[in-house]
């Protein structure tokens, strides 16, 4: 049964810190690119970082460049989000995404709250 778990979602201050994860499990994890996602209520879901399967390449939205870092770890099929100086406009449900284009397979996970406020 594939699954992909994200955590470390919570209530957090303007300029905060948080760390999301989403481990996968049952498939090949190291095999995926990994995107995390969000999407604010009554907006549209936001492409915000993506790493290639090997994690030689990262890519940012403008929005969270130079405050948010991905990262993955394929020993522990695990994603991460560091997520640094936190801003109100943060607040959203994140969601990591696998993708394998060459078998085209697609993966979603359940996502975890992030909100930023006083």
């Amino acid at each position: 049964q594939v699954q992909l778990v994200e955590s470390g979602g919570g209530l957090v201050q303007p300029g905060g810190s948080l760390r999301l994860s989403c481990v996968g499990s049952g498939f090949a994890f190291s095999n995926y690119r990994m995107t995390w996602y969000r999407q604010a209520t009554g907006e549209a879901r936001e492409l915000i970082a993506e790493i290639v399967s090997d994690g030689a390449y990262t890519n940012y939205a403008t929005s969270v460049e130079g405050r948010f870092t991905i990262s993955r770890d394929n020993t522990k099929n695990t994603l991460y989000l560091q997520m640094n100086s936190l801003k109100p406009e943060d607040t959203a449900v994140y969601t990591c995404y696998a993708s394998n284009l060459r078998t085209q397979t697609y993966y979603w996970g359940q996502g975890t709250q992030v909100t930023v406020s006083s």
